[in-house]
């Protein structure tokens, strides 16, 4: 009797805990059901705002269209895109803004705040800063000739941060190639789409302390008169902070040029450099897109919807007020 009624009991446990497991996938799953109409009936003029927010921010800062392209991918790398990378620090979070890849690096965090404010005024507590992080993005590509995509919607916001995955997940200016693609492919990237987002770095500025050891080497991956202009405005000590064009014909415009350059070892950083000239399963697609530039950028804009649809790691999201604090 005793045996029988513990095998049932175990049973009834089993069957309430397997319930309990269909309960919970099932919500998870409805969270993570993205639609670009998402705000359609909940909040029709979301997008619009939001467009007009980050249309004005980079009209009167150009550069900022690299830093909120760049600001959404250091968030979706970390925790899924759930705008993790926007909480300040507290007793209770380590905020990813101070780990090493965003320290004195990520920009646009005012930005996103001001476009959260806007949305706010219309629709309070329905947008969640997540949204409002991958649609920017798209927006700033969009503002500087590059091109756009159709962004789901829906999503909601952690309640937490992680300092550590950000410092261990996101790749380094110093990677080898080998280092990078085993990074992309984490999170469900191909070789080609990392060498597709890669080409972002067609916009935006490096600080000095990033690449001066690959102007001041004779490595033969750099071209002679790209290492000396690039000296000019970093010094071999002191200067760290300076900053430097990534692509310097045409740094505030979404082209093919990161990848011609590449062809012509001016790529300034080292982990640019990597994708083109070892002989690497690189070199063939870093040649397509240089010169094919809508090849880049239909593959670039393919891959950016991959990676705004990495799905958060939290379970149970929120919709916070303030992009840099948990409600």
């Amino acid at each position: 009797m005793d045996t029988l009624f513990s095998i049932s009991s175990r049973n009834g446990v089993v069957a309430i805990a397997y319930s309990l497991l269909l309960t919970w996938l099932a919500q998870a799953q409805q969270q993570q059901q993205l639609s670009p109409t998402f705000y359609d009936s909940r909040c029709p003029n979301a997008v619009s705002t939001i467009r007009t927010s980050i249309r004005r921010a980079i009209s009167g800062e150009r550069r900022m269209a690299a830093s909120l392209i760049r600001l959404h991918f250091h968030d979706c790398f970390v925790q899924g895109c759930d705008a993790s990378i926007l909480l300040d620090e507290t007793p209770t979070i380590q905020s990813e803004k101070t780990a090493f890849p965003n320290l004195n690096s990520a920009r646009g965090f005012e930005i996103i705040e001001a476009a959260k404010r806007d949305v706010e005024t219309i629709c309070p507590g329905v947008v969640s800063c997540a949204d409002i992080l991958t649609l920017a993005a798209r927006d700033a590509s969009v503002m500087v000739g590059g091109p756009s995509w159709t962004v789901a919607l829906g999503r909601t916001d952690s309640a937490t941060a992680s300092r550590s995955q950000a410092n261990t997940d996101l790749p380094s200016p110093f990677d080898p190639l080998d280092a990078l693609i085993l990074a992309f492919d984490r999170k469900g990237f191909t070789v080609r789409d990392m060498v597709a987002l890669s080409g972002a770095h067609t916009l935006g500025q490096s600080q000095c302390f990033l690449f001066r050891s690959r102007i001041y080497s004779n490595a033969t991956d750099i071209d002679g008169g790209f290492a000396s202009t690039r000296r000019r405005g970093c010094p071999q000590s002191g200067g760290d902070t300076n900053l430097a064009p990534l692509d310097l014909v045409t740094p505030n415009s979404f082209d093919n040029n990161y990848f011609r350059n590449l062809v012509q070892r001016k790529g300034l950083l080292q982990s640019d450099q990597v994708l083109f000239g070892g002989g690497g399963s690189t070199d063939a697609i870093v040649t397509e897109y240089s010169r094919n530039p809508r090849l880049f950028a239909a593959d670039f804009a393919a891959a950016m919807v991959k990676m705004s649809e990495i799905p958060p790691q939290h379970q149970n999201g929120i919709i916070r007020t303030i992009c840099s604090a948990v409600n």
